[in-house]
């Protein structure tokens, strides 16, 4: 998980250098988003594997129906939490940009990397239910090693629909 992250780090300050003030202004594919937004979302997916971790630590100590009625209240909730996940991105992309939408990152992925050292085998195997409306990546339960896996996954899906035309 670490390597990929840190693959996932360098291709994103990739690109980011790369793209010029056209390829940020243009629509990215399959999004209603532009390549700027888009390039900010990316990141955001790892700074909610940073805020789910906590989170995560105190739902996988629960019962089993805690856990479940949570994620269920959560899916309830998914028509607002897609039109803020929308507008978050909109307006994270306007206060993260250039040096500092990369700063953003590097201190996001160092706080999950300084924590994924500290975790035991049994707290990355520990599960809990999650909202499965509200991503594609999210499953019914998850482990901790998954959700670090998360925002990979929800990375490389997204750098797909980019549409620039450098890098």
């Amino acid at each position: 998980v670490r390597e990929e992250i840190r693959e996932a780090a360098a291709t994103f300050h990739t690109l980011v250098a790369a793209a010029s003030a056209e390829d940020l202004r243009r629509p990215s594919a399959g999004t209603r988003w532009t390549n700027r937004q888009l390039l900010f979302h990316m990141m955001f997916g790892y700074m909610i594997v940073r805020t789910l971790l906590p989170l995560f630590r105190m739902f996988a100590r629960v019962p089993t129906p805690l856990s479940r009625a949570f994620a269920r209240t959560l899916n309830a909730t998914s028509r607002p939490f897609h039109w803020v996940n929308y507008l978050g991105s909109c307006v994270g992309a306007l206060v993260f940009r250039g040096p500092r939408l990369g700063a953003q990152f590097d201190r996001t992925i160092s706080a999950i990397e300084r924590r994924l050292v500290r975790e035991s085998d049994a707290g990355l195997a520990s599960r809990m239910h999650f909202p499965v409306d509200w991503d594609p990546f999210f499953a019914d339960t998850m482990s901790v090693l998954e959700v670090y896996h998360y925002g990979t996954e929800h990375f490389d899906s997204h750098s797909r629909q980019l549409t620039l035309t450098t890098g």
